[in-house]
């Protein structure tokens, strides 16, 4: 009788303790071990009975390899090497580590999140980043909900159901992941009322579909894109004659145009990006923008303006299902505190952003050193991102490794992500731009450089 040849393949068990004991294994939890075993070992048992030759090593080695997918999968740091400040990929802006700390004391134990502690009573969570954030803008109060998809949802169904909402075909816009203002309008039961052309939008157009049925004026700010040549769009002053309230969506969330928190005022790379404070100088009823882009806090959704639509907002039933929790609020709060206080040096999105040219160099020159030779330094352009400022660039400094061949690019590309660094690609050559590099991860960058180099140019 023939021996089954499945015998000869190791139990999981034995698997198991081959991963748990391999060289540089990292720990993660048994039972994740125990389904990287088992599939390994159902895939030799399905080619044993193909008759294949399947040994114990390549056994322990697909296990190996199911575990180590399983990690990367994991949500974890990377260096963002890109040059994009902004990056939806790599989780956008990153947060200052005064805003952690406030989140972590605020999540470590209890908080006033909903406790008014000088009568003891029930409190609002909107009466603190809200707040703060509405007192640095110029609006009378401010709601924060978990992104501004949900805040534009939101604001429409709690002001406009079953009412009439006039927008301009030229804002009739769609942002990263499919969220089109048409098909979010129709979930919150608002009727859209498209007015203007493509290019050419006047206040007479916007004039024309108002009616009682009205709710609200709403411009939407193609933040995302661009359009030059024969255009035309009425202004919020404009707007705010016609008696409907005139609700904005700012969408990229640059608080005040005039950038009072950066002592050499406006850069001029913010172009013509409008302000959320200058939003509500002109008439707007409410704003809405985001609080990871350009205002450089954690992923949040923030409405703010008039107080009475802010308190009928708030008192909508959707507002519990998009509310913010204590974590973001607690760094949004010390995000908050900044710009009141006038420091963006707590913010690493304009620390990053301002970082001047000759630091950039001096840094680059160093990290280009420690490759031998192998790399060199190059003027490079960052960009905003995020869907923020379309077109415009910033002037960087990149560490740029030049290879013989489109695979060796791609090559040196993945090994860089393999070791957390997530690079950018530009013809036959690898760009580390320095821009969106923290000057902590310098060293980081340089081995995981040196490595890289050893293996694709030293090979």
């Amino acid at each position: 009788m023939t021996a089954d040849p499945r015998r000869s393949l190791p139990s999981v068990e034995r698997v198991i303790e081959l991963l748990v004991n391999a060289p540089g294994s990292t720990p993660l939890p048994r039972m994740l071990v125990v389904d990287a075993a088992r599939d390994a070992v159902e895939v030799a048992r399905a080619r044993v009975l193909a008759g294949d030759a399947v040994s114990h090593d390549e056994v322990a080695r697909v296990a190996a390899d199911r575990l180590a997918a399983v990690e990367d999968g994991l949500l974890r740091p990377l260096v963002n090497a890109t040059g994009v400040l902004v990056h939806t990929n790599l989780g956008r802006a990153p947060i200052g580590a005064s805003a952690l700390a406030a989140a972590a004391a605020v999540g470590g134990g209890y908080s006033n999140l909903e406790y008014r502690t000088d009568d003891g009573r029930r409190g609002s969570r909107h009466d603190h980043a809200g707040a703060l954030v509405a007192r640095a803008c110029g609006g009378e109060a401010g709601i924060v909900v978990n992104n501004n998809a949900a805040a534009v949802l939101l604001v429409l169904a709690a002001l406009a159901r079953g009412r009439d909402v006039v927008v301009s075909r030229g804002e009739l816009v769609e942002i990263g992941g499919g969220f089109r203002v048409p098909e979010v309008m129709a979930e919150s039961g608002a009727r859209l009322v498209e007015v203007g052309t493509t290019n050419r939008t006047r206040r007479a157009d916007y004039e024309r579909a108002t009616t009682d049925a009205t709710a609200m004026l709403l411009k939407i700010h193609a933040s995302n894109y661009r359009m030059i040549g024969f255009v035309e769009a009425a202004s919020i002053a404009e707007l705010a004659t016609l008696g409907p309230p005139v609700v904005v969506d700012a969408g990229s969330g640059l608080l005040d145009e005039t950038t009072p928190w950066l002592p050499g005022g406006r850069p001029a790379w913010l172009g013509d990006e409008p302000g959320v404070r200058q939003c509500l100088d002109a008439g707007a009823a409410l704003v809405t923008f985001s609080g990871d882009k350009l205002l450089g806090g954690p992923q949040a959704g923030i409405v703010v303006g008039r107080r009475d639509l802010i308190d009928t907002v708030a008192r909508h039933p959707l507002a519990r299902a998009v509310r913010a929790d204590k974590l973001t609020l607690a760094a949004l709060q010390d995000t908050m505190l900044a710009y009141l206080d006038g420091d963006a040096t707590r913010i690493p999105l304009w620390r990053m952003a301002c970082a001047p040219i000759d630091g950039l160099l001096l840094r680059a020159g160093r990290i280009a050193a420690a490759c031998s030779g192998r790399a060199k330094v190059a003027e490079t352009e960052a960009v905003a991102g995020g869907g923020s400022l379309p077109g415009l660039t910033i002037p960087s400094v990149g560490v740029v490794v030049d290879l013989d061949s489109g695979s060796d690019v791609e090559r040196a590309a993945r090994s860089l992500r393999r070791l957390g660094i997530v690079a950018r690609i530009e013809g036959s050559a690898v760009v580390c731009d320095l821009r969106t590099v923290a000057p902590a991860d310098d060293s980081t960058l340089i081995q995981a450089l040196v490595t890289v180099l050893d293996g694709v140019v030293g090979r």
